[in-house]
């Protein structure tokens, strides 16, 4: 009795073999394969295949377009840096025309002050000399006077007499 209420499955179980492999069933078998295979192929084709071969291209041309940028970036960044030299230079140029400049109209004014203070000494040593000559002029029209009054003295003393006027314009001769 027991072995009545064993199926068919459960027979070839029993007589040691894999269900899968019982020719009995498998018709039924291959057609469940082609079924669940065509499903699972449309389903791949349909719709997860293209998602994912969208997402391949989105990122290939993000990919691309970020290379792009890039590429782009870069040519700007190398125009910027040789624009930047290029200021950089000219406004080196201008600082130095400014410093040439302002060191000329320095060396101008150095030189005219220089001249104005020159012509100053030389008005100053003018003056210096005309009462140098003034003095002097002085001195040796003073000079007759004091020869006759140190003469005069020295008369005085040897001779204890003062000499006269005359007398003294004849022994200094004047």
């Amino acid at each position: 009795m027991a072995e009545e209420k064993l199926s068919a499955g459960d027979a070839a179980a029993a007589a040691g073999g894999m269900p899968q492999f019982d020719f009995t069933t498998f018709a039924s078998q291959i057609t469940w394969l082609i079924i669940t295979f065509g499903i699972l192929y449309f389903v791949l084709s349909t719709m997860i295949l293209p998602k994912i071969g969208n997402t391949i291209s989105n990122r290939h041309n993000r990919i691309a377009d970020d290379l792009d940028t890039a590429s782009r970036m870069q040519r700007e960044a190398e125009e910027a840096e040789i624009a930047y030299e290029r200021v950089l230079a000219d406004a080196k140029a201008k600082a130095h025309n400014v410093a040439e400049s302002t060191r000329a109209s320095i060396n101008e004014e150095i030189e005219r002050e220089i001249a104005a203070a020159d012509a100053e000494a030389a008005a100053q040593a003018l003056k210096s000399e005309a009462k140098i000559t003034d003095i002097r002029r002085e001195a040796l029209s003073n000079i007759d006077a004091i020869a006759k009054d140190a003469a005069s003295d020295i008369v005085k003393k040897f001779i204890g007499k003062a000499p006269t006027a005359a007398q003294l314009n004849k022994i200094l001769g004047g």
